[in-house]
């Protein structure tokens, strides 16, 4: 499987982003796992709320429909009881499988004033086809309690809109999460003017994988699957240095035994 992280700018015009976005995820490889900015497809439109969840309704079925041969993360304004939600669909094999909705609202961007919170216990591991994934939202980066709910995942998921004053605190927090939880971390935040960018793919092993030279780029790292019940990192090239790592440390067979596919790193537009 393919780790994508698409850093992406999110313009005013719902329709295009979405048109855009289907493009990319279009032109991605089968068997990847793609995720996108937090609220790509609309950004925080305060002043659009109705239209916004409206038009995730249309999304989210055109979506879908594009996960026949990939793995899709994608993050929504939605409606449920007159309340709206910050919600995260997770699209495998043309289906739904997992959602859950931002729990950890940044006060300090009036997030607090239009959504409501989700429920923690959403926030769990999914596994597809013996890939342990998990999702921390932007914000809920920031909380350590959080980390231990998806200890064990292989891959967490962090859609975010992070701001570009605290770039330095997004880079640094995503690559101390791949650390301490011994995982895969694919930190995707968008790309526009007033965001911190930052997009990466980071190893356990804290070796990070980013440009933020180009805009709307696409950063691929090869994962592969074992013989045994277990996901191993395919080596993974970051500023010229070459790591083997090993998602899990009980693999009882030896790496000689694995077919290691040469790392992938490409940029599109």
């Amino acid at each position: 499987m393919k780790l994508i992280a698409l850093q992406i700018k999110t313009t005013s015009n719902f329709q295009e982003n979405l048109t855009h976005l289907k493009d990319l995820i279009n032109s991605c490889e089968k068997d990847s796992l793609i995720l996108a900015p937090e609220l790509a497809l609309s950004g925080f439109s305060y002043d659009r709320m109705e239209e916004a969840a409206q038009f995730s309704r249309k999304a989210i079925e055109e979506i879908q429909e594009l996960s026949n041969d990939k793995t899709i993360a994608l993050t929504f304004i939605t409606k449920k009881e007159n309340k709206f939600f910050n919600t995260l669909y997770l699209f495998h094999n043309l289906q739904i499988i997992h959602s859950q909705s931002k729990v950890k609202l940044f006060p300090l961007g009036n997030e607090l004033e239009y959504f409501s919170p989700g429920q923690e216990e959403d926030i769990k591991i999914i596994e597809i086809n013996g890939l342990k994934i998990a999702t921390l939202i932007c914000f809920e980066l920031r909380f350590p309690q959080l980390w231990e709910k998806i200890k064990g995942a292989d891959v967490i998921l962090n859609p975010a809109m992070w701001g570009l004053k605290r770039k330095d605190h997004y880079e640094s927090i995503s690559k101390a999460l791949a650390l301490v939880n011994q995982c895969f971390v694919i930190a995707c935040n968008s790309a526009n003017d007033n965001m911190a960018k930052g997009s990466a793919i980071i190893s356990p092993f804290g070796n990070v994988i980013k440009d933020d030279l180009v805009i709307g780029n696409t950063t691929k790292c090869n994962i592969l699957k074992c013989e045994a019940p277990s996901i191993c990192a395919a080596s993974t090239i970051a500023l010229g240095t070459c790591i083997n790592a090993c998602l899990n440390k009980n693999i009882p067979k030896i790496l000689t035994e694995l077919e290691i596919i040469n790392p992938v790193y490409v940029l599109s537009s």
